[in-house]
């Protein structure tokens, strides 16, 4: 672990914010926010090596697990203000179990630490319905984080919207790859969707609001509509015109495992989802708007918001990283997260990290790609041919790089000296293509990681990905050993 002291809670007295889950969606970006203010913010983690490189340096990480109570009582030291933003959907059968029993120990030691709130994210719930066991657990986990006594904020939302949410995902990868889709009864569902940030400026707003002894608030986007519309908003956006049949055979199971196969989510995932999407979710009690000073904005505002931060997001992406720490392992192909499919590829060097980082920042024009040049040279005709750049631009210049350069075909969209690179694709695809270069710190030298990332357009981009993976592997496996050996020789 590159910074040690973060694994422990700071000696010093002062008042700490708590969250949980800041590896998951809303936790994430939510940790993002509130490290460029003045508070103290500590995150809780089972697997704190993943965490750690990810915060900014005054961010505490330390080790804990709501489901193990004994490893609360040193998370809670000084905290006033805990975010509870764990959901284990998509995980064990036993969630639901899972789900009461963190909440439980997370109120306990909240309660017997002094903690003086807690702020939890929740799901819009109709009271009159029976409701799906996503949904249930949700309720259920507010329950029992009132039960501990501690003050609780429970903001319960609709679908959020914002690039990355499981959600506005499987809308995209719907629209994106299918021109004719048959659409299930669940499709036409109202739910009152709201953009990520305006549930995050709800989320950073609770820590201090007043709430007029009010302890449940529901928050949705300025209207109601049905996914439905989502996707035909998604498609009159992306310029893309879809054909939607409706069919009432279409039962959650079938409709969860279709999900899995064209769609990032999986199986698994996308059956909770949709259990819970067969629910109205619409904003029936509008205490939040008189309570809170947030408007939120609308579903299209949302949708449009998503698109226009989706580079950004890309851009500041890790994807060594996100592989690394997600279990996953890499099979044929590579492997999908979110809307992206990721082939990430590491090698050893005994050299030092500007040894190592050498080669990747000569990398282009005249160097060429280390392997396979001539493979590059009619890649980048077919590209010409087509109307694209092909490789005619070279370099800007030959020993330096910035962000924004050109190198033959790519863009250079983030450069960090003698650690980064990330390259973004200006060629004719069906999709969007990046080609990331990290170099990190090991005992025994440094490791190079090399990760290739493409967002496929339709089905047309998916055939394009697979079709060429057998190519593009031979290529990336031969342009990081010469990397490598470039790296290792004198230059």
């Amino acid at each position: 672990m590159s910074n040690p002291q973060k694994t422990q809670p700071a000696k010093k007295s002062k008042q700490v914010v708590l969250i949980t889950g800041a590896t998951g969606y809303v936790g994430g970006r939510l940790l993002k926010r509130l490290e460029g203010g003045k508070l103290s913010i500590r995150c809780i983690a089972r697997n704190p090596q993943y965490l750690v490189p990810r915060v900014d340096s005054k961010t505490e990480v330390v080790p804990g697990d709501v489901l193990d109570a004994q490893t609360l009582e040193l998370v809670m030291k000084n905290v006033t203000t805990a975010f509870y933003l764990i959901h284990a959907m998509g995980k064990s059968k036993n969630f639901e179990y899972d789900e009461l029993l963190g909440a439980r120990n997370f109120g306990y030691a909240a309660k017997q630490a002094g903690v003086k709130r807690i702020i939890y994210l929740g799901g819009i719930i109709n009271q009159d319905e029976q409701l799906s066991p996503h949904l249930r657990s949700r309720k259920a986990v507010g329950e029992a984080l009132r039960e501990s006594g501690v003050e609780i904020i429970e903001l319960r939302a609709s679908i959020i919207i914002g690039a990355g949410s499981a959600s506005f995902d499987m809308i995209r990868a719907l629209v994106e790859r299918l021109p004719v889709m048959l659409t299930p009864r669940w499709v036409s569902t109202p739910a009152q969707p709201i953009g990520i940030k305006d549930v995050l400026d709800y989320l950073e707003e609770s820590i201090e609001i007043d709430t007029q002894g009010r302890t449940i608030f529901e928050i949705g986007g300025s209207k109601a509509l049905s996914y439905r519309s989502m996707m035909e908003e998604y498609g009159l956006q992306r310029g893309l015109r879809r054909l939607m049949i409706p069919v009432p055979v279409l039962t959650p199971r079938l409709s969860s495992l279709w999900l899995g196969l064209v769609t990032p989510l999986y199986a698994r995932v996308g059956r909770t989802l949709i259990d819970s999407i067969k629910h109205p979710t619409v904003v029936r009690d509008h205490a939040a708007r008189s309570i809170f000073e947030i408007t939120p904005m609308s579903p299209e505002d949302a949708i449009r918001l998503a698109l226009k931060h989706e580079r950004e997001e890309i851009e500041q992406s890790n994807w060594a990283d996100a592989v690394s720490s997600s279990g996953i392992p890499m099979r044929w192909g590579g492997v999908r997260l979110g809307s992206r499919i990721v082939d990430m590829r590491k090698i050893n060097v005994n050299a030092s990290q500007e040894q190592a980082f050498r080669p990747i920042r000569l990398i282009g024009g005249d160097s060429g790609w280390y392997y396979g040049n001539w493979l590059w040279r009619l890649r980048g005709w077919m590209d010409l041919l087509v109307g694209g750049v092909g490789l005619r631009r070279g370099r800007r210049d030959p020993n330096k790089i910035t962000t924004g350069d050109y190198l033959d075909w790519w863009r250079v969209n983030l450069y960090e000296k003698d650690h980064r690179l990330v390259l973004e694709a200006e060629m004719k695809t069906p999709g969007r293509a990046w080609l990331s270069f990290e170099v990190k710190q090991t005992n025994q030298g440094c490791q190079i990681i090399q990760t290739a990332a493409f967002q496929p357009v339709g089905l047309l981009g998916l055939a394009y990905w697979y079709c060429l993976y057998p190519i593009h592997s031979v290529m990336f496996r031969g342009m990081l050993n010469g990397i490598a050996r470039q790296a290792l020789s004198r230059y």
